[in-house]
Order: C-alpha cells, then structure tokens, then sequence
C-alpha cells in the first residue's frame, strides 16, 4: 500500500472568507472522488485550524501502488478538483511512502 500525502498553501493575500470557501469546496470535491476513481483505497482532506502554522490544507489518501497514484494524479476528475486550489495555492509540499 502507499500513502500520498499532500500539504497546500494559500495565498496569504486572499480574504478570509475566500479562503475557508476554497478549502471547504476543494475538501467535498477530493473527498467525493472515491466514488468516481475505484482505485482510491482511502481518501480525507483536514482543514487547519492552527494559524501559526505554515500549510492550510492536508490531503491523506491510500493507494494499492504508486502507479494508482500515478493514474490518480492525472485522472479528470481529480485534475477538476485540483482545479479549485488553482489561483489560490502559494506552496505545495508531498510525500508518497510504502506502508
């Protein structure tokens, strides 16, 4: 099984009220794609609620194998999702591991 973990930075000069929309609408999008990519074993998206901390967003998901996660990463549906961190994200930082 492999782990891909993703962490997102938004922009520190959106507005409040945009950021918390662009995190809560990109966390139902990733989170519905089980239904739509069978190969996702396992999926969540954790909104930070400490603001002395860096990143905003934590994306958790499981896949059987790295090239699931591969396939994943360029699927439609989840490049649609993505889509809505587009003009909002400042930073990006990811670990994919074995477990």
């Amino acid at each position: 099984m492999v782990k891909h973990i993703v962490l997102f930075k938004l922009k520190e000069t959106l507005p409040q009220e945009e950021k918390l929309k662009v995190m809560n609408d990109f966390k139902a999008a990733i989170e519905a794609l089980p239904a739509k990519i069978d190969f996702i074993r396992k999926i969540f998206v954790g909104l930070n609620i400490n603001s002395a901390e860096a990143w905003d967003i934590c994306l958790e998901s499981e896949f059987d194998t790295l090239a699931d996660v591969n396939a994943y990463a360029v699927h439609p549906d989840h490049v649609a999702a993505a889509g809505i961190l587009k003009d909002a994200k400042e930073g990006r930082a990811c670990v994919d591991y074995e477990f």
